[in-house]
C-alpha cells in the first residue's frame, strides 16, 4: 500500500526529530532478517534507549537534511535501516554489533558521531566508547587518584616507624 503525503510527511518529521536528538547513528542493511529478529532486535533496542526505523532511502534524505548526520546521505543505497543513540554516543554501534555477530544478514554501512562520517569498520571503536555512567566513574577515579596515593603516602611514615620499633623489639627479644 502506498503512502499518503501525510504520512511521508509525519514519517520525514519523526525521523529528523531523532536525528536532532541523537548522539550517533549508525546505517545497516537489513536485508535477510526475519520478523521475530527484527522484533528482538527492536525490544532490545527500546531497552538501550536506541531509536531503530527502517525508513524508505528518499524519506532518510529528507530527514536527515539540514541535520549533523547529512553525511549518511551517501550511504543510503539499498534497505536502509537507522539506529539512533539517544542515550549515550555507543549504544546503537553496541546494539548492531551485537545483533550483526548474531545474524549474518545484518550488514552495517556507514556510521557517523557529531558530523563526521565513519566507515562501518569503525564499527567495534564506537561500540567500546564507554557509557556516561562508566566515563563518570573513570573521572571520578582519576580525579581522587592523587589525594589516595598523598593519603597513602602521609600514612606510611607512621608505619614505617612503627615496623622499625617492632624490629628493634624482636631483634632484643632474640639477645636475650
Amino acid at each position: 500500500m502506498a503512502l499518503g503525503l501525510a504520512d511521508k510527511q509525519a514519517i520525514v518529521a519523526e525521523v529528523n526529530e531523532a536525528a536532532s536528538n541523537a548522539l550517533s547513528a549508525v546505517v545497516s542493511d537489513y536485508r535477510g532478517l526475519t520478523v521475530d529478529q527484527m522484533t528482538q532486535m527492536r525490544a532490545k533496542a527500546r531497552e538501550s534507549g536506541v531509536y531503530l526505523r527502517v525508513v524508505r532511502n528518499t524519506l532518510a534524505k529528507r530527514a536527515i537534511e539540514g541535520t549533523e548526520y547529512e553525511c549518511l546521505s551517501e550511504a543510503l543505497v539499498g534497505p536502509t535501516m537507522f539506529a539512533f543513540s539517544t542515550e549515550d554516543p555507543g549504544s546503537a554501534a553496541r546494539l548492531l554489533k551485537d545483533y550483526s555477530k548474531e545474524f549474518d544478514a545484518l550488514e552495517v554501512k556507514a556510521l557517523s558521531i557529531g558530523g563526521q562520517l565513519l566507515a562501518a569498520g569503525d564499527l567495534d571503536r564506537v561500540a567500546s566508547l564507554p557509557t556516561r555512567d562508566q566515563a563518570i566513574s573513570l573521572l571520578m577515579s582519576v580525579m581522587q587518584a592523587p589525594v589516595v596515593k598523598l593519603a597513602r603516602t602521609m600514612n606510611e611514615v607512621p608505619g614505617k616507624l612503627v615496623r622499625t620499633i617492632a624490629a628493634v623489639r624482636d631483634q632484643k627479644q632474640a639477645e636475650a
